[in-house]
């Protein structure tokens, strides 16, 4: 086509002739297969429409008497774009700062080729936060991980004194890091890695919650680990929380053997386990950190790691950079963001929305007993796993909560993950888990 038109907002978004509000789901589907990577598997017949409140979506879903081409419903969101909205949509203290930031500054984005004010800002309040030395700003959640990979090898090399292009980063198995080269790398699922190698080198991993693996490749390689890369809690493995002295294990193992201890908190940090960060539910201090997602509170991308001074102090100027790592408008966005997890205490109402949300998962497994193995988490990060026996699909599970106005989403065939706006209030948990139980009861 040698012409491009575009019109009009909202649903009056017009491309070409077609107009985005006289779409059904199934021709939503139908051009993302004809235009769109494949990368993603969406739930079926559902499009997001618009926010009704902090945790609820109005989602379009096919006329069933044939007559429109959509009907709307709320769906309650339970799943949180994976802990990116911790703060609920259109977080109102986020919203304020993001308009009168456009309005009034009138400095949306700049370079960090100059500085501007409220980078200050910024480092003030994540480090405030975190409660670490020094921060780096960056976007994409994947991105942080990323650079604690090359924090812990430049540090290895610099002031561990490793050799050369000799340093080990040790990872956790089934961990999920995201997508980029070195995630992959790291990564033991065989999807995410088959026919994209060749992978990165010194990346070898041990089993997850398991101290004696960790102390066992310590002490045979040591010299040469730079260090433990890992997630509090495991999220896409499908919620698995370690033992409570598994971790201060692993930061007295670090200590000893001179290895950084980097948590990836892109998914359990802003308050979605109960504490501020997963880690602090161990009581320990990592060397560094990663968090993303909820770091822009579902309305900017934004990420970061932060960490020890020695540790962050061997970047120099060239050796990392990120056009819109802290720029002016992300800045903003992400220190507000943390104004809202404090100001609301959301940590709080993770821990007593998670309690009761846990309190479905007991009722549940007690009446279906052959069906739920266990529900398991920290905070609002949940999940529920079923036994692998046939009938028990966590897709269909997916899609029948749908159908009742909940959105959740498996991981590995019988675990449905549900990690709901840290907002959520007391009805909102129950409504979740009637339709648990409802779906349960079905299947």
């Amino acid at each position: 086509m040698d012409t491009l038109n575009i019109s009009g907002y909202g649903d009056d978004l017009t491309i070409n002739g077609v107009r985005i509000g006289d779409l059904g789901p199934a021709e939503h589907e139908a051009i993302e297969l004809e235009k769109g990577g494949q990368n993603y598997s969406p739930l079926e017949n559902v499009v997001v429409s618009e926010v009704l409140d902090s945790s609820t979506l109005i989602c379009r879903k096919p006329d069933p008497a044939g007559i429109k081409a959509y009907i709307e419903e709320e769906l309650v969101d339970g799943l949180c774009c994976y802990s990116a909205v911790n703060q609920g949509q259109l977080n109102k203290i986020i919203v304020d700062a993001v308009i009168a930031h456009l309005r009034d500054e009138k400095i949306p984005t700049v370079p960090r080729s100059i500085r501007h004010k409220y980078m200050a800002a910024f480092l003030m309040a994540v480090t405030a936060i975190t409660k670490m030395d020094k921060v780096v700003p960056k976007v994409a959640g994947v991105e942080a991980p990323e650079l604690m990979a090359k924090l812990s090898r430049r540090w290895g090399y610099r002031i561990k004194g490793i050799p050369a292009n000799e340093a080990i980063i040790i990872v956790a198995k089934e961990n999920f890091h995201g997508r980029s080269l070195f995630a992959i790398s790291a990564s033991t699922d065989p999807m995410s890695r088959e026919d994209f190698g060749p992978f990165l080198p010194g990346i070898e991993s041990v089993p997850f919650n398991d101290i004696e693996a960790l102390r066992k490749v310590f002490e045979a390689k040591g010299d040469k680990i730079a260090s433990f890369i890992v997630e509090p809690i495991q999220g896409e493995a499908g919620v698995i929380v370690p033992d409570l002295d598994y971790f201060p294990q692993v930061e007295a193992l670090c200590k000893k053997h001179n290895i950084l201890l980097c948590v990836d908190e892109v998914q359990t940090g802003f308050a979605r386990t109960g504490a501020n960060f997963a880690h602090q539910l161990f009581n320990i201090k990592p060397d560094l950190m990663a968090c993303g997602k909820a770091a822009g509170g579902g309305i900017m991308p934004v990420s970061f790691v932060a960490g020890r001074k020695e540790v962050i102090d061997v970047l120099t100027p060239g050796s990392e950079g990120s056009t819109f790592g802290g720029f002016p408008l992300a800045s903003v966005t992400a220190v507000f963001a943390i104004k809202a997890m404090v100001d609301q205490d959301l940590a709080k109402n993770a821990r007593e929305m998670g309690a009761r949300l846990q309190g479905h998962y007991a009722k549940i497994k007690a009446e279906f007993p052959g069906k739920i193995k266990e529900g398991r988490g920290a905070g609002l990060l949940t999940a529920f796993e079923m036994y692998d026996k046939p009938g028990l699909d966590g897709h269909v599970v997916s899609v029948k909560l749908l159908e009742k106005g909940v959105y959740a989403k498996e991981t590995h065939k019988t675990i449905v993950r549900l990690a709901p706006a840290l907002t959520i209030t007391a009805e909102g948990i129950d409504k979740i888990g009637k339709a648990i139980r409802e779906v349960i009861s079905e299947l």
